[in-house]
């Protein structure tokens, strides 16, 4: 049965990977994004049951004008995968105000200004999915406030489970490991934070050209089966991390 399915930070990355999946899938898919040329070519390329629409998730008003528009065209939503997040290191000594409020805004305020919006057109048997991240379970240096503020959206996903259930709605964290591939246009980061970053790491003993790393079209197959799952089973949290291929 097609589905209407709603992705944050569908310009690059896994939300990429994810809806051209969807949309290949036979599912009708709505590509959330801060740039809509970005999106829009993407939207071209994967079919007409493909919408792009722009939207910064961090800006409540950008996100009721995004969901004003997708409602012309979409009666309801049926999943919802809150996938965007921004994410920089940095030392609490060298932390910039603008970094710690972009992730604040992106990570945790953007998901929970998208949902509420989302659940005014969910039908019971909906399904809201959140992406988190390995490092809310690792002490990774560096990225303690963006692992804090995905383990903000871990909690907040449980709060939701108990508040929607009475109206059908499960609520899925998917905590995911490194990813990489077709899209990823690297992290953003100044050469002098990359580095630093790098050599945090070495010294905590998790140099990062050692680390697993899986690719966005692994997790692919996964993201369909919790879409697919049956509406009498829950899947509260579901870890996907990476391996290195024997």
């Amino acid at each position: 049965m097609a589905r209407t399915i709603v992705i944050t930070g569908a310009g690059e990355g896994l939300g990429k990977a994810l809806s051209r999946r969807f949309c290949e899938d036979g599912d009708k898919v709505v590509m959330l994004g801060r740039t809509l040329a970005k999106l829009e070519t993407a939207a071209a390329e994967f079919g007409p049951d493909c919408m792009a629409v722009r939207c910064d998730i961090g800006d409540p008003v950008s996100v009721r004008e995004a969901f004003a528009e997708i409602a012309k065209v979409h009666a309801g939503i049926d999943v919802l995968i809150n996938n965007a997040a921004v994410y920089v290191p940095f030392t609490l000594e060298d932390a910039e105000d603008a970094d710690i409020l972009a992730q604040i805004t992106t990570n945790v305020a953007g998901p929970v200004f998208v949902t509420r919006e989302a659940v005014k057109s969910m039908p019971s048997g909906g399904h809201i999915i959140n992406v988190t991240s390995e490092s809310v379970d690792l002490a990774i240096p560096m990225l303690w406030f963006y692992a804090a503020t995905k383990g903000a959206v871990e909690r907040i996903g449980k709060g939701w489970r108990e508040e929607l259930a009475g109206k059908g709605i499960r609520v899925t964290t998917v905590r995911a490991g490194k990813m990489f591939g077709e899209g990823k246009t690297g992290s953003g980061w100044s050469m002098e934070t990359t580095m630093r970053f790098a050599k945090a790491c070495a010294e905590a003993g998790m140099p990062m050209q050692e680390q697993p790393i899986t690719d966005f079209a692994s997790l692919l197959p996964t993201f369909r089966t919790i879409v697919d799952s049956p509406e009498d089973l829950n899947l509260d949290l579901v870890t996907l991390g990476a391996r290195r291929p024997v």
